[in-house]
């Protein structure tokens, strides 16, 4: 017999299932009992991120800040888009923006800047002219000036959802360790980016210029709050990704549009302009350079 066989089996299966798929759904007895765990699964599920190491300036022999654009059309990137409809599906599966803003709103999240330096703080209440657009209409102007009261109807109101966000902006660090050997990242913050609201039904701009950054958030404060939230799993419903683990080992596809550089962090659209193709070029050369910097640390 495979012994070794038998004890990985013994140890996948005294895993706590309950942080993999929903809670108690083979034993409920009735729909509310979905989702209820027990004080004992509680205790036994000791589920938390696995935190950083500690990593010492000295230790650090090179390093480079990058950003980057997530962009939600591509496949790779719907986990971090859908759902965009909360209606008809459980409160266990929702979208990255979704988790993000409710934290906010809660106040469970307060590291939340305005640029990807933080240095300038933003509480949900300074959010919420960016989030959302109060508009009233002609006819509701006419009764304004003529002393009545204006009807609901005549006023327009739009919310900024997980539908309308176009890309994810990520900030982090490529560093080479000497310590360990080996080249690292390590993700700084994250920002959704969405289109204007006050100009997301401005059909005479286009998309692309009403783009902006909604926030950032300092990804570290976030971490335990993105993997209490899971990430749907195509391959196995049973066992999700959380949104941590899918950031931390960069499970998605991203384009670099700016680097750290002597004129003032300038982006790559900066100094090669209205050339698509180029400047896809010009991030896969980036990427390649800091690629290659792993191989140049070593000598054979």
């Amino acid at each position: 017999m495979n012994w070794k066989r038998v004890l990985i089996i013994g140890a996948l299966a005294a895993l706590p299932a309950a942080a993999w798929s929903q809670a108690n759904i083979l034993n409920a007895k009735k729909p509310e009992d979905i989702g209820k765990r027990t004080e004992a699964q509680i205790t036994a599920d000791n589920d938390k991120p696995l935190e950083y190491g500690y990593v010492d300036d000295r230790d650090i022999l090179w390093s480079k800040t990058i950003w980057e654009v997530i962009d939600l059309d591509e496949r790779v990137n719907f986990p971090m888009y859908y759902p965009i409809d909360t209606i008809d599906i459980g409160s266990d599966r929702r979208s990255l923006y979704d988790v993000l803003l409710k934290n906010i709103k809660s106040g469970k999240l307060t590291d939340v800047y305005v640029d990807s330096y933080f240095t300038e703080k933003r509480k949900f209440s300074d959010l919420e002219a960016t989030l959302k657009k109060v508009d009233t209409t002609d006819l509701g102007y006419e009764q304004m000036n003529a002393g009545e009261e204006i009807s609901p109807e005549y006023i327009n109101r739009r919310d900024l959802t997980a539908a309308d966000i176009e890309e994810y902006r990520v900030k982090g660090i490529w560093y080479f360790d000497k310590r360990q050997g080996e080249l690292k990242y390590r993700l700084l913050g994250i920002a959704p980016v969405a289109p204007d609201v006050n100009f997301i039904d401005d059909e005479s701009m286009s998309p692309e210029d009403a783009l902006v950054e909604l926030f950032w958030v300092w990804y570290p404060s976030a971490r335990q709050m993105l993997h209490d939230s899971k990430v749907f799993n195509q391959r196995n419903s049973s066992q999700p990704l959380s949104f941590d683990m899918l950031l931390n080992a960069r499970r998605f596809n991203a384009v670099i549009y700016k680097e750290e550089n002597v004129h003032g962090d300038r982006e790559i659209k900066d100094y090669i302009a209205e050339n698509a193709l180029f400047q896809l070029l010009e991030s896969e050369r980036i990427k390649e350079q800091i690629r290659n910097r792993e191989q140049d640390m070593w000598a054979y």
